[in-house]
């Protein structure tokens, strides 16, 4: 099962992939990082909620990735998602926001 962590720079997000214990894991941030993180493949940088295709910029990047669920960290992010979490369903994506908010 492929699953992507958002707010990759953060403690929170670190923790919940250090208890998910997968390969399987990618983790995203929209905001900066620096290229040297971003390299390896397993840190990929996120579309900005800012923009008005946020919603299918992360909708086509799950699909590419092949993402089957999605755990979410910031409060942007999650208000935007869970808006269109039927059309998420509907690829088999299931969306979860934590209750860590940065």
């Amino acid at each position: 099962m492929n699953i992507l962590i958002t707010a990759a720079n953060s403690a929170p997000a670190y923790k919940l992939k250090n208890q998910l214990n997968s390969d399987d894991i990618v983790m995203g941030d929209y905001m900066d990082l620096p290229d040297f993180m971003l390299k390896p493949g397993k840190l990929i940088r996120l579309p900005n909620p800012a923009s008005t295709s946020y919603t299918h910029e992360m909708l086509a990047l799950c699909l590419d990735m092949g993402i089957e669920v999605l755990y979410l960290f910031r409060e942007q992010e999650i208000a935007l998602l869970l808006k269109a979490e039927t059309l998420f369903n509907e690829y088999n994506i299931k969306i979860l926001p934590t209750g860590n908010e940065l």
